[in-house]
């Protein structure tokens, strides 16, 4: 009975673990789990060493005043893995904490695999030199990425966006409405504000402005991420429209289909909009001198994957001194008005979305295929 150590770091993390957890158990149904996750980690049967919130720190700025805690935890995972030894080490994501456990772990001759590539190929190029030895498979989920490491000479496996299977296209609007009461005409706002304490408490506020300067009638809706529930409620009783806040995938993907234009920040969100062919905004602010630092390094001219993806502009982004709720919600209106930007933006997701693709199989289960050919 092989045993697997997984570590997420944070919620999208915790939901590829999640998937890659399901994967591997249908390709070695006796394999048994353990490490850090969330509660869709938790729902396939890991018990976590500690809750995943505690990494849920984005910013070089922030991290500082969490930095003796961070230590602590990252001491714990370390020990945790040598008590267990495990068949294989899957890390998953979030480079600031997993990569400094590979790297504590690198002397040892544990079976290592990391899940989603550090994206040094937008900034801090120069890390890629302190990556070898740190695992033995690199699961990618762009298609660029492996000829990226591999020009580093660092071997590198495509094994498609795990979005791609999220279900995230298959809402249903009309349920949506029924559910929540939304008029048939009403035209619904889906606001997403991250899944981090610091992006969210940073960009609520912007987000309440641009409600309240957007000419159109709208009903926002805002999915919950667990790290920052409390958060986000707290922080929309006031919005000028009480939101619709929920929590359940299936509420928040019947959402998406009921949408008619979304507010998100940069990630993994603009995937799951553009699956479930959603127009979108893009919105994002960081720690002022955090921006300042970063603007210096950073190589890629989009913060959106799908346009990174596509090397164009197919959905708009509003960034840090541009993430002004005037010009927010001047943008939102032209999306909310103009049949034809929704429809530039639809195409451009199609193509996009192709490209994540990994062939025959899903991307969980070209994941899983990776990790199971570790165990010998």
């Amino acid at each position: 009975m092989p045993l697997i150590y997984l570590i997420a770091g944070e919620a999208s993390g915790d939901i590829l673990g999640a998937r890659l957890m399901r994967a591997i158990q249908l390709l070695r149904p006796d394999a048994r789990f353990a490490g850090i996750g969330g509660a869709a980690m938790a729902a396939e049967g890991l018990v976590s060493l500690f809750p995943i919130r505690d990494l849920a720190v984005m910013g070089l700025l922030e991290v500082l005043p969490k930095i003796v805690r961070l230590r602590r935890l990252l001491q714990q995972a370390v020990a945790d893995v040598k008590a267990r030894a495990p068949d294989v080490l899957v890390t998953i994501d979030s480079p600031g904490f997993t990569l400094r456990v590979l790297r504590a772990l690198r002397p040892t001759t544990l079976k290592r695999a990391h899940y989603v590539a550090p994206q040094v190929w937008a900034w801090r190029e120069s890390r890629v030199k302190h990556y070898p030895g740190l695992w033995d498979a690199l699961l990618c989920l762009l298609p660029f990425e492996p000829a990226f490491f591999a020009g580093h000479g660092l071997a590198a496996q495509f094994v498609g966006h795990p979005v791609l299977e999220s279900g995230a296209d298959q809402g249903n609007g009309q349920r949506f409405r029924a559910r929540f009461g939304v008029a048939p005409d009403a035209r619904v706002l889906t606001v997403m504000p991250g899944s981090r304490q610091t992006e969210v408490a940073r960009l609520l506020p912007v987000l309440e402005a641009t409600l309240r300067l957007l000419p159109d009638s709208v009903v926002p809706v805002v999915p919950l991420a667990g790290p920052v529930e409390d958060i986000v409620r707290q922080g929309t009783a006031n919005w000028p429209v009480r939101p619709i806040l929920v929590s359940d995938a299936a509420d928040k993907y019947d959402a998406f289909a009921a949408s008619d234009a979304a507010l998100t920040k940069s990630g993994t969100s603009t995937l799951e909009l553009a699956l479930a062919g959603v127009p979108m905004l893009v919105t994002y602010r960081i720690n002022p001198l955090t921006h300042q630092i970063v603007k210096r390094v950073v190589k890629v001219r989009y913060a959106s994957i799908l346009n990174i993806v596509l090397d164009r502009p197919v959905v708009p982004e509003l960034l840090q001194y541009d993430s002004r709720p005037d010009r927010l919600a001047g943008e939102l209106h032209r999306l909310l008005n103009d049949p034809a930007a929704a429809a530039a933006q639809r195409a451009g997701f199609a193509q996009a979305l192709a490209m994540l693709r990994p062939g025959d199989a899903t991307p969980s289960g070209a994941a899983a295929q990776a990790v199971v050919a570790m165990l010998g």
